[in-house]
């Protein structure tokens, strides 16, 4: 049973079946030059109060910034931000602000041009939902926050004379199957374009246990409102904390050269583990017994009983949505890697590739043109990631994950 007197690191590494933290020693053996660069150093991040944006800017925070602004759209989970981090660590000498702010707007524009001037900009903000390209509506959301955001906030960085850029790339970037992974991939073009004039670097991610809105904190959400916990029969994935995923963010921004992707090194201490396994993990972290069940409707009606006996009814589903994969990979057998520089952290190397200049304007010019319809379809736009990505092996299977439970 889960022990209160563990932080919430420990429970999470309990859960997901880890023992020690990854990062750490790389962290440690840096420690001075990350101290003396934060330090003297101004930084936006934008998305800073999702998960991984909270994690990153503690990191940030801790290391007394000369300046630290915080956009995000959530002004609730701003608030809770500046909660965290006064009841955690006080206060810093340095300008430390938040702006409840859409990336995507006119009114981020001239914030921007107001002040602008960053050492680093540091873009946490994503639709990161394979269910979000369902509905061509969404997609095209994803698309703006993903891709379009993207391009923009670098052009600002550039013209404001930036000196580092950083973005969250992901997993499902790699040899993608679905549109929010192809979504990354081709965000990683942007970037890999851009970089010939800033320092550009980024982070391919396993999933964030227990990040806002992924399955393992609808676990949390299931159990305080009295419901089964459902959870994907053979997927399996890498996972890391959202302390971890702070300390990547970090290593990436300030030490990664110029189109740097970092990874987790997949060592003893990262392991694929099931949705399955996690599930069963929480509810007896919890104290009760899990009790599989084989209907939905078994799983609804047995919740408003079973908990009394001591037991927590739990359903195991096909994987047969569109977009998912059954595994997860960070680099392809035609990545240049770099695996000796540190301890626990891997980096693929980019070079300058200037291929897809053309095919990224084409694409951009596609997407314009359907916004000034303000028509299309998912179907256009899966043939405008194709035309960019010829290999996107997109699976289509009429299921969505917001069909189930």
């Amino acid at each position: 049973m889960i022990n209160n007197k563990q932080t919430l690191e420990e429970d999470i590494l309990q859960l997901i079946e880890r023992e020690n933290e990854l990062f750490e020693s790389d962290i440690n053996k840096h420690h001075s030059a990350l101290n003396s660069i934060i330090s003297s150093s101004k930084f936006l991040i934008l998305g800073g109060a999702g998960t991984i944006g909270q994690a990153v800017t503690k990191e940030i925070f801790k290391r007394q910034p000369t300046k630290l602004h915080i956009v995000d759209i959530s002004e609730n989970n701003l608030a809770e931000l500046v909660r965290d981090l006064r009841s955690s660590y006080g206060y810093i000498d340095g300008d430390f602000k938040t702006f409840a702010l859409d990336i995507g707007s006119t009114t981020y524009d001239a914030f921007i041009a107001s002040d602008g001037k960053y050492d680093y900009v540091l873009n946490l903000s994503a639709l990161k939902h394979v269910r979000s390209e369902e509905d061509p509506f969404t997609l095209m959301r994803m698309i703006n926050v993903n891709i379009c955001n993207t391009k923009k906030t670098i052009e600002q960085s550039i013209s404001h004379h930036v000196k580092k850029y950083f973005c969250i790339s992901t997993d499902k970037a790699t040899n993608p199957i679905n549109m929010m992974g192809a979504s990354k991939r081709i965000m990683e073009l942007v970037l890999n374009q851009k970089s010939k004039d800033i320092q550009i670097s980024t982070a391919r991610f396993a999933n964030v246990a227990f990040s806002d809105g992924s399955l393992l904190y609808s676990f949390e959400q299931r159990i305080k409102k009295q419901q089964p916990i459902v959870a994907p029969n053979a997927i399996k994935r890498y996972f890391i904390t959202p302390k971890e995923a702070g300390k990547l963010c970090l290593m990436s921004c300030i030490l990664g050269e110029n189109n740097d992707i970092f990874f987790p090194q997949l060592q003893k201490s990262l392991n694929l583990i099931s949705f399955a396994n996690i599930a069963i993990n929480y509810i007896k972290a919890l104290g009760y017994e899990p009790y599989l069940c084989k209907t939905e409707e078994e799983a609804r009606e047995l919740s408003k009983s079973l908990p009394k006996l001591g037991k927590w009814p739990y359903l195991l589903t096909k994987s047969d949505t569109t977009g998912e994969k059954k595994s997860e990979e960070f680099f392809t057998k035609h990545n240049t890697l770099d695996l000796n520089r540190f301890n626990t952290l891997g980096i693929i190397k980019h070079e300058l590739n200037l291929n897809f200049d053309d095919k990224l304007e084409l694409f951009f010019e596609s997407i314009h043109q359907l916004k000034v319809n303000k028509s299309w379809t998912k179907e256009e736009i899966v043939d405008i990631f194709h035309n960019i990505l010829p290999d996107f092996k997109h699976k289509e299977t009429g299921k969505y994950l917001d069909h189930k439970m």
